[in-house]
């Protein structure tokens, strides 16, 4: 478990972290997001021990970080967005001196293999670091992180700079490693907190903004009634069509997909159910409609609005 209760951090005059808290739970698989200067690469700092907080605190499985940084580090696996290799080592020589650092006393050779199957680098165990690919290179840093098997993964932009390929590939390591373990990761590639993460953590200007799962912080977001539909009209007609329709708002042509249709993203005023009015618009006109895709916010819809209304919010106070 991790718990931060009323964190402050100070850079001189300028305020980080400002008096935050937050409670992880064992076994959560948590999405920490920010712009860039929002804090949270600060507060992961503090977490793991690199940083020391102004005031609050941090503890992990109930060990203050601050007051016991020896054995509250024993908790934690961090893997830093640039991940602390020695590129003249090689694989097993790296892992086996982290091994040395952390002060593993388990049977060494068998946690190193277990470690490098999980992080899928058995291939490349005696290779020289900075012979590897990006991918390959990130995969070490995460088995570096899982070195004295913790509890806890704190994953600081864990994709940064990787391919898509690579992309997916480290995303399902962390998927299964969130089976076992608690994990915080930071990203600015918000489909993949999306895609893997059960809650999202969002800070703003040092403060937490939102915290929920990525499904229910829609009702954080004010969005209109959203379609894509595809209408079987060239798009001055098909336009003309949709701009009658009563409650109608915003009508945004996207192109012509398939032969002799239009389509658009259409938005309903006060999130108005027009799903009826539309098919009877268009089947009047006999122009019948082919497609209709409701759009929810995606968590990039929602994340620029929080971070926008935090930021009108801070204006006007």
């Amino acid at each position: 478990m991790i718990e931060v209760e009323n964190l402050v951090k100070h850079y001189g005059d300028k305020k980080a972290v400002n008096d935050i808290s937050f409670t992880i739970r064992d076994g959560e698989l948590v999405g920490f997001l920010g712009p860039n200067g929002a804090g949270k690469s600060t507060t992961m700092n503090v977490i793991t021990g690199y940083l020391s907080a102004t005031s609050g605190s941090a503890r992990i499985n109930g060990i203050d970080i601050l007051e016991d940084p020896m054995e509250a580090k024993r908790h934690i696996g961090y893997l830093p967005e640039q991940p602390p290799l020695y590129m003249d080592m090689s694989v097993n020589e790296y892992l086996d001196f982290i091994c040395d650092l952390k002060k593993v006393d388990r049977n060494r050779r068998s946690h190193i293999d277990d470690i490098c199957e999980q992080a899928g680098i058995t291939g490349v165990y005696r290779r020289m670091i900075k012979n590897l690919s990006k991918g390959y290179k990130q995969r070490v840093g995460l088995a570096q992180a899982l070195i004295g098997d913790p509890e806890v993964l704190i994953l600081d932009e864990p994709t940064v700079g990787l391919d898509p390929i690579q992309i997916v590939e480290i995303r399902n390591v962390i998927r299964d490693l969130g089976r076992q373990r608690t994990v915080i990761l930071s990203s600015h590639i918000l489909p993949e907190v999306q895609t893997i993460c059960r809650r999202v953590l969002v800070i703003n200007e040092g403060k937490i903004i939102a915290d929920d799962s990525p499904q229910n912080l829609s009702k954080y977001v004010e969005m209109n009634h959203r379609m894509q539909i595809r209408v079987a009209a060239p798009q001055s007609k098909a336009e003309q069509i949709l701009r009658e329709i009563p409650e109608m708002g915003e009508v945004v042509f996207e192109g012509v997909m398939e032969e002799d249709t239009s389509d658009f993203m259409i938005c309903a005023r006060d999130n108005a159910d027009i799903r009826r009015l539309l098919f009877n618009g268009c089947a009047k006109a006999g122009c019948p409609i082919l497609m209709m895709n409701p759009l929810s916010a995606s968590l990039e819809d929602i994340f620029i609005k929080l971070t926008e209304k935090s930021e009108t919010n801070e204006k006007e106070a």
